[in-house]
């Protein structure tokens, strides 16, 4: 979200399709000579006098003639102080020559005059609209902005025709988050000024910020069947992204790119479509393309990075992310890409190194509030590269230093204390901690929540389940409990419980997003049920509206080569999967498996030893692991794994053991040891 202030940065210098109260100013009318004495006709005099020095200084700027122009009309309007065009002309020059207060004081003075003075309080207009830009405070910014818009209201009652003041009011309803009244006042233009280009280009975005695209597409698209234009096609670009309709949002892009090849905006709406659809190598063209246009611009660069990430082209990502730093050295966005780079590729080290310097060169700054939110961005990254390589205690460390920098990180970083206790698996610890923060916080949902989620991991569905429903409240609120009750359930193997709060949550779906997560979990649940169709319908549901879910790609891949059938396609769902999220150890793992079923036993291996090395203690991982090394023939190799896999299994938390699966490791490692065994017993024969 923009702030107040930045937002009328946006406002005052970007340049608009159409400019409102930007047309030059008509040379002013002069007041009438009259011949009822000495007076007026001096009047008139000082005054075509004082228009004189201002076309001077309108030429050539030099401060001299704008105080002879100011001299001359004050002395016109002494003489003639009834005339408001000569206080109208006086209060424009003060503007012109940037003594603004006195502007606003003879243009306020004219009003009290002669209160339809259109032409005064456009003047006024301008000056509290360019003021915004010098003043540093928000709440003055507000009332300013205000004032600007008690001038223009007045003025589009006054000349309903003026459409550059309606486009200006607009604007500014919108930088004051009045979206209603700028809408109203957008539809007036364009109902009565159909070929206004600014009204339309205003009316669109607005429909398109408020993802209104059903109305925003339709409107842009008769535009501009009569009048192409490159920022309008950028514009409808950007309402077919927010619908989600892709390859419409790279037509209309490109049509944007086609007239103005050159311009940044354009070029880089086509660049994240053609990203947005997996299509890399013409995302990279459109990506260089930027490079040559803006080749400071960092954030190209990083997307740039993201591409060959994607790509598993990891050296080519890293040189990328390089770039970006040596253009944005303090960028924390690039220092958390640079980071989670070297995580993805277990390259712990590296990443806490580039974490832990950005946090040295944070901690020396001000206290602000964006520091202390910088810093709780670095100390949740070095807590999670530090998790993930299992150094839990100095993860929790890195939370703990997190607590200290306020109330709401406080409390994140003691669910994230929690977690990594729960990782850990020391229930005991994570308990204690949930339990102390509760007492901080006894009337949080979100720590009532995780506390009810560790009893049932620690096999005490009935008490989870009724620690979640004393949260239910007959509101939307009720959905996110719904879904926990439904994966606590699953985890307990209580499927049909987990069910029907999978129902329960469905029917509090209030966006077509929603479905994704209800769809994921009951694909998962008729997966363990084992009733494959069921839960193939479930996994394409998600995938037709979102493709890049990573979860359920990798789900759908891993059931499929599980089961041995369609491993093609299974390879095919993980690789999209990895491409999303590199160093899952749980993808890397989906696709040692897959790879295993397919007999490619040295792929299997290499996959399978990255995701242990990134999940030591994963009994899953160590026992695929086991079984490649053993169709390998390395047999006493396996059985180490094999031997890992079963002291995992034992220290499992309750709701994650699976006693069948120990007793299968066992019966496999009775066998190799007895084979091992009965080979060691068989006597060789004597040399003659």
């Amino acid at each position: 979200m923009k702030t107040f202030i930045s937002a009328v940065a946006v406002l005052l210098c970007t340049s608009a399709i159409s400019s409102p109260l930007s047309a030059q100013r008509r040379p002013p009318a002069a007041p009438a000579a009259r011949d009822n004495g000495d007076n007026r006709s001096e009047a008139y005099f000082n005054f075509m006098m004082g228009n004189m020095y201002e076309g001077n200084f309108r030429s050539n700027s030099q401060k001299e003639d704008a105080e002879k122009a100011v001299d001359y009309y004050k002395k016109a309007y002494a003489l003639d102080p009834t005339s408001t065009v000569i206080g109208e002309q006086l209060a424009e020059m003060y503007f012109a020559s940037q003594q603004t207060s006195e502007a606003i004081t003879e243009a306020q003075s004219v009003l009290k005059r002669n209160p339809s003075n259109v032409g005064v309080r456009r003047l006024l207009a301008r000056i509290y609209i360019r003021s915004l830009g010098e003043i540093s405070n928000a709440t003055e910014q507000r009332s300013r902005a205000g004032l600007a818009i008690d001038q223009l209201k007045e003025i589009t009652r006054l000349d309903t025709t003026d459409s550059d003041s309606a486009l200006w009011l607009s604007r500014l309803y919108r930088l004051t988050g009045q979206d209603g009244a700028a809408e109203q006042t957008l539809r007036g233009v364009v109902a009565r000024d159909t070929d206004n280009i600014g009204a339309v280009a205003q009316l669109a975005q607005l429909l398109v910020d408020h993802n209104n695209t059903a109305e925003a597409v339709p409107l842009l698209d008769s535009f501009l069947a009569d009048t192409p234009n490159a920022d309008l096609y950028d514009l409808l670009g950007d309402a077919y992204s927010k619908n989600s309709n892709l390859p419409k949002a790279e037509e209309a892009y490109r049509q944007s790119v086609k007239m103005e090849p050159d311009r940044v905006r354009h070029v880089r709406g086509l660049a994240q479509s053609l990203f947005d659809q997996d299509k890399y190598s013409e995302a990279l063209t459109q990506y260089q393309r930027m490079v040559e246009l803006r080749p400071d611009d960092s954030d190209t660069y990083l997307q740039m990075s993201k591409i060959y990430r994607r790509e598993q082209r990891m050296d080519d990502a890293e040189r990328q992310i390089l770039l970006a730093k040596q253009h944005a050295p303090g960028n924390l966005e690039v220092v958390y890409n640079e980071a989670t780079l070297y995580e993805d590729q277990g390259r712990f080290a590296d990443a806490l190194h580039v974490a832990t310097d950005a946090l040295a060169s944070v901690k020396n700054g001000d206290v602000t509030p964006a520091r202390r939110r910088n810093l709780a961005v670095l100390y949740q990254l070095i807590g999670r590269v530090n998790r993930d390589s299992e150094n839990y205690s100095a993860a929790i460390s890195a939370f703990q230093q997190m607590q200290q920098l306020g109330p709401e990180e406080d409390l994140r970083a003691r669910l994230l204390i929690v977690e990594s206790y729960k990782d850990a698996r020391d229930l005991t610890s994570a308990f204690s901690e949930i339990n102390k923060a509760l007492g901080v916080y006894p009337n949080d949902r979100s720590v009532k929540i995780n506390q009810a989620l560790l009893y049932g991991q620690n096999g005490q569905p009935d008490v989870a389940a009724k620690s979640l429903r004393a949260l239910l409240s007959n509101s939307a609120d009720d959905r996110e409990i719904q879904l926990n009750l439904a994966e606590m359930y699953m985890e307990n193997r209580r499927y049909a419980e987990a069910e029907t709060a999978i129902g329960s949550a469905e029917k509090l779906a209030s966006d077509p997003a929603d479905a994704e997560m209800t769809n994921y979990l009951r694909g998962s649940l008729y997966e363990r049920q084992q009733k494959f169709d069921l839960a193939e319908v479930a996994f394409k549901s998600v995938l037709s509206s979102n493709p890049h879910n990573s979860a359920t790609l990798n789900y759908y891949g891993y059931m499929l080569a599980d089961r041995g059938v369609r491993l093609d396609e299974a390879v095919e769902l993980i690789r999209r999967a990895l491409a999303e999220d590199p160093g899952n150890a749980s993808y890397l793992d989906s696709m040692g498996w897959v790879r295993f079923k397919q007999n490619r036993l040295d792929e299997a291996e290499d996959y399978l030893r990255k995701a242990v090395n990134r999940d030591s203690h994963n009994p899953d991982m160590l026992t695929h692991l086991g079984d490649v090394l053993a169709k390998s023939g390395k047999e006493a190799l396996a059985a180490a794994q094999w031997e890992k896999a079963v002291a995992e299994w034992r220290r499992a938390l309750p709701a994650d053991q699976q006693p069948s699966k120990v007793a299968d490791l066992e019966q496999k490692l009775s066998r190799v040891k007895n084979r091992v065994a009965s080979q060691e017993s068989v006597p060789t024969a004597e040399p003659r």
